[in-house]
């Protein structure tokens, strides 16, 4: 059975080749992405059994994405068929002082029309040792809110770690809308993660002497975050990736771990970004797979941070890179020289 269960939506991801605005392509890359899915595949690469649940049309679209799952290694096994459409969503990648552009298409998709008889958690969860989710499936509707809301319930009384990317997005609902909905679930989170802007924009929790604009980070402000966010859902962990963004083509990029006790930084990275979609799940994934093998929590958050990093150097949301080539990285061989 699989060890960690991800819950959410995987959708069509179309972008022009390179970085040609949206005006200009002529044809689109399709892959398949989303952020419990991206979670799931980078697990699976790094050798862990990892089940995505989620809610797919029972047409080809469906079926290509459940089998760009599968090509990963991650168990499908409980993933519900129905309904009549795919989420899609549209990337133009930036470049230089050009930020990158994301369009959604994804009303009255799959799984924004799941039911919670579509699951059974029981079953889903039994033998499996974490649960993840992330803020942007509560934030397709009311339903995906509640089945969500269940699976927490069901894995809290099988007693499962669970975690959970607050990852606000502000096409698909309103501050007032994700504060309200968040608040009660991450009652039930042992490990929150964010980035520098969501537990500002979900909970109104910011850090001082911080503009993520102009690339300036700091420390204390971070850390005042990081035990907010502890202490108000008594979360055993929170994890924040920290992102100073220089122009779209590259970005400084580290992450903070705060345990209920202590604070920990990583080192920094400047990451020349090929695609950055993803990196925020990369990370996510690396921390669930360090705390599974008992890594010290520096430890476990520089593999979360190189992991991300790397995620960066690759096309498409998903981290295809394994544990020993995250672990290469984190121990400090960053030189990127051909391997022979």
């Amino acid at each position: 059975m699989a060890k960690v269960i991800t819950f959410g939506e995987i959708m069509l991801r179309l972008a022009p080749e390179g970085n040609y605005r949206f005006l200009q392509a002529d044809r689109f890359m399709a892959t398949y992405a989303g952020g419990e899915a991206n979670v799931a595949v980078a697990l699976a690469n790094f050798g862990v059994d990892a089940a995505f649940v989620t809610k797919l049309p029972k047409h080809e679209i469906g079926q290509a994405a459940l089998n760009t799952l599968r090509r990963y290694g991650v168990d499908t096994g409980f993933i519900a068929r129905g309904g009549d459409r795919l989420g899609v969503y549209y990337l133009e990648k930036g470049a230089s002082q050009r930020g990158s552009l994301v369009i959604y298409d994804r009303a009255d998709s799959a799984i924004a029309k799941a039911l919670p008889e579509d699951f059974d958690w029981d079953t889903i969860f039994s033998g499996a040792e974490w649960f993840h989710f992330t803020g942007i499936t509560p934030a397709l509707g009311d339903v995906p809110s509640a089945i969500c809301e269940l699976a927490c319930k069901a894995a809290k009384d099988k007693g499962l770690k669970i975690s959970c990317d607050l990852n606000y997005r502000a096409k698909l609902w309103t501050r007032e809308q994700a504060g309200k909905v968040m608040d009660s679930l991450c009652r039930y989170v042992d490990v929150i993660i964010a980035n520098e802007e969501d537990a500002k924009d979900v909970f109104g929790i910011s850090a001082e002497n911080t503009d993520i604009k102009s690339g300036a980070l700091d420390h204390e402000g971070y850390k005042s975050v990081a035990k907010q966010l502890a202490d108000r859902f008594g979360a055993e962990m929170v994890a924040i990736t920290l992102r100073s963004s220089k122009s779209a083509s590259d970005n400084g990029w580290g992450g903070m771990l705060y345990d209920g006790n202590e604070y920990y930084f990583s080192k920094h990275y400047d990451v020349h970004i090929v695609d950055r979609v993803g990196g925020g799940d990369s990370f996510g994934a690396g921390l669930i797979y360090s705390v599974l093998n008992n890594k010290t929590p520096g430890a476990a958050l520089e593999f979360a941070v190189a992991a991300s990093c790397l995620k960066h150097s690759i096309e498409g949301d998903f981290l295809v890179i394994s544990a020993d080539e995250v672990e290469k990285l984190a121990g400090g061989d960053g030189s990127g020289r051909v391997q022979r």
